[in-house]
């Protein structure tokens, strides 16, 4: 015999506090709060508290700046747009050349005993490397920081997309061929789900990684952009710019996540089962009487078994 438990005041807090969205609220009122602490306790004269950087941010939203940087007036979306360009054109060489590569290492030894020394060299180096050396050779302009989002993030998706290619099981690519499934159906409906966790892990490795690569080769090799913007604000000895405009990063790499990277993965990943399904599938079998076990399905509706 079961008896009811009425949920206590502290076990509703508790419950309460377990969602996800309370703790991703409670995330930046904490950052916040520690910001401040740190800038009352901190003696600086050029460390802002928060309000002054929201404040920032808001005038360069609303253009209600008169601030020229150099000879042509610029505003936020003029800098941003010209970085997301250069973000996108490099990322999208990076996962298509990327993609190509770890396959043709995944499916072959040769090919993979070619690339690999060089492809972990690319991985060792750090995009500062990049970012000078390229704004060296090219000078100021759109290739330094579009072929540095490229070095940085092409070595993190041959490595993801090579690895999900090892790790498709073997006695997957067996059993179809032994039942004659033709090989683009292999690939379709073998190789590309197994490869799936992989490829959006490259995904936003390549993103987050050559991100980063961009905007380094924009402060030392352009004279537009976001992080020439940074740069621009760090030479200023203007604290809200220069965390203000990392915000704004931290914002559109936030939106991207949630509109775009999540429901693409949840689109791709539909055909797995979720936990919560397989739950109400073990609870039908034990407790439909239709399905073999009925006595035991009857019993346990009796109460004849615990837990």
């Amino acid at each position: 015999m079961t008896t009811a438990t009425i949920p206590t005041g502290h076990n509703a807090l508790t419950g309460f506090f377990k969602k996800s969205w309370v703790a991703r609220t409670l995330m930046p009122i904490a950052i916040i709060i520690i910001w401040y602490i740190v800038f009352y306790t901190l003696d600086s004269r050029i460390f802002v508290p928060p309000h002054k950087v929201f404040a920032f941010m808001w005038d360069e939203l609303t253009l209600n700046t008169p601030l020229r940087y150099g000879s042509v007036k610029s505003s936020l979306y003029g800098m941003f747009g010209i970085t997301i360009f250069r973000l996108f054109t490099g990322f999208t060489v990076a996962m298509i050349a990327g993609t190509l590569i770890g396959l043709a290492m995944g499916l072959s030894k040769s090919v993979n005993a070619f690339f690999h020394d060089w492809v972990m060299a690319i991985l060792a180096m750090p995009a500062l490397v990049w970012g000078l050396f390229l704004g060296l050779v090219f000078g100021f302009g759109h290739q330094a920081p579009i072929y540095a989002c490229i070095l940085a993030g092409i070595p993190f998706v041959i490595v993801n997309v090579r690895e999900g290619v090892r790790n498709t099981p073997k006695e997957l690519f067996d059993m179809a061929r032994a039942f004659g499934v033709p090989q683009n159906h292999i690939t379709r409906n073998v190789l590309l789900p197994s490869l799936m966790p992989f490829f959006f892990a490259a995904v936003r490795y390549a993103f987050s990684v050559g991100w980063k690569g961009l905007v380094i080769a924009e402060v030392f090799g352009a004279d537009t952009g976001m992080g020439w913007t940074i740069k621009f604000w760090y030479d200023a000895h203007r604290t809200q710019g220069v965390i203000g405009y990392g915000l704004f990063f931290v914002i559109f790499a936030l939106a991207l996540e949630k509109l775009v990277f999540e429901p693409l993965a949840a689109r791709s990943f539909k055909w797995r089962p979720r936990i919560g399904d397989i739950g109400v599938v073990e609870e039908k079998f034990i407790l439909d009487p239709t399905i073999d076990g009925a006595g035991e399905a009857e019993y346990a509706r009796e109460g004849g078994l615990d837990g």
